[in-house]
């Protein structure tokens, strides 16, 4: 498999049967952010994997030109292997891991942000094979067909995602990714960053994190019908857990995925579950690794 390498923990004391959770990042990410989380529910005896999306962590691209020192002219004009990759990809990249997992037991399928994306998409496709799938402060697209749909909400205004956009090296559509210099030598667009998806993280817990997020993501990602299907997606029991201090993905909008879905599906309504978190967790919280234990358990 093409995924040996993501992040992942089997307990030596489950046996068959037991049931795996598989953890989809968000973009500009890999893996490595859920590794806490991995850490914590293996630790409790669970089993768990997160998953690298194509062109992230061992399959990451880092341009010659994000290195110190920088060079931003090249940086914007750098070509990227990302540009190719599809909304299509992500998900049979996640179908793979899931048909993988399954052989073991029940499977909780979890995601976080832009990762929300996959997992509709892998929800329409599966549902068989998906016992749960939990949106972490995620998109949930239902009425509006993409991410970049909600974008434009009234549920999005007090979004922050313009800071992140500050950082944005060239147009997405030039280079068919969407390049962001985490690296950035201006300390008001790296506080802006921070303010958008790190608020409560120290000065030192931010930096940490703007080294693991990666430059660049497929343009297309965001522009991909993501709207979960009643027939298919909709059987799933889901889960939705709101982040109450995201400043990237506000708590409005995250409660309008919530009502949409119900609204779609009435007889199989959200567990809504509510955590004190900016966008970036980090998702090792104590409270999300209760929640997700829980929903282990059954």
């Amino acid at each position: 498999m093409t995924t040996d390498r993501s992040a992942r923990a089997d307990s030596p004391a489950v046996g068959r049967g037991q049931p795996t959770l598989v953890f989809v990042h968000g973009t500009n990410s890999s893996s490595y952010l859920g590794s806490g989380l991995v850490t914590e529910l293996t630790l409790r005896g669970y089993r768990a994997v997160a998953v690298d999306l194509p062109g992230h962590g061992d399959e990451g691209f880092i341009p010659a030109a994000y290195q110190a020192p920088q060079d931003l002219a090249a940086l914007a004009v750098e070509p990227s292997p990302l540009a190719g990759i599809t909304a299509e990809d992500y998900a049979a990249r996640v179908v793979e891991v899931v048909r993988a997992a399954r052989e073991h037991g029940p499977v909780i399928l979890a995601g976080a942000s832009q990762g929300g994306v996959t997992l509709s998409r892998v929800g329409n496709l599966i549902p068989e094979l998906i016992d749960r799938v939990v949106y972490v402060a995620a998109y949930c697209c239902v009425d509006l067909p993409t991410l970049t749909d909600y974008l434009g909400t009234p549920e999005n205004d007090e979004s922050l995602l313009g800071n992140v956009m500050a950082a944005m090296v060239v147009d997405p559509a030039e280079l068919g990714v969407s390049r962001i210099n985490w690296r950035t030598a201006d300390p008001l667009v790296s506080q802006g960053i921070k303010d958008c998806l790190a608020a409560d993280f120290t000065d030192a817990g931010a930096r940490r994190l703007f080294n693991l997020l990666e430059p660049d993501e497929p343009a297309s990602i965001p522009l991909a019908d993501a709207r979960g299907q009643a027939d298919t997606w909709g059987r799933i029991p889901r889960t939705y857990v709101r982040f109450t201090l995201d400043r990237l993905i506000p708590p409005a909008l995250q409660s309008r995925f919530i009502a949409e879905a119900d609204r779609l599906t009435p007889d199989n309504p959200t567990d809504v579950r509510d955590v004190p978190a900016p966008h970036c967790g980090p998702f090792e919280r104590p409270e999300l690794v209760d929640i997700l234990a829980e929903l282990l358990d059954g």
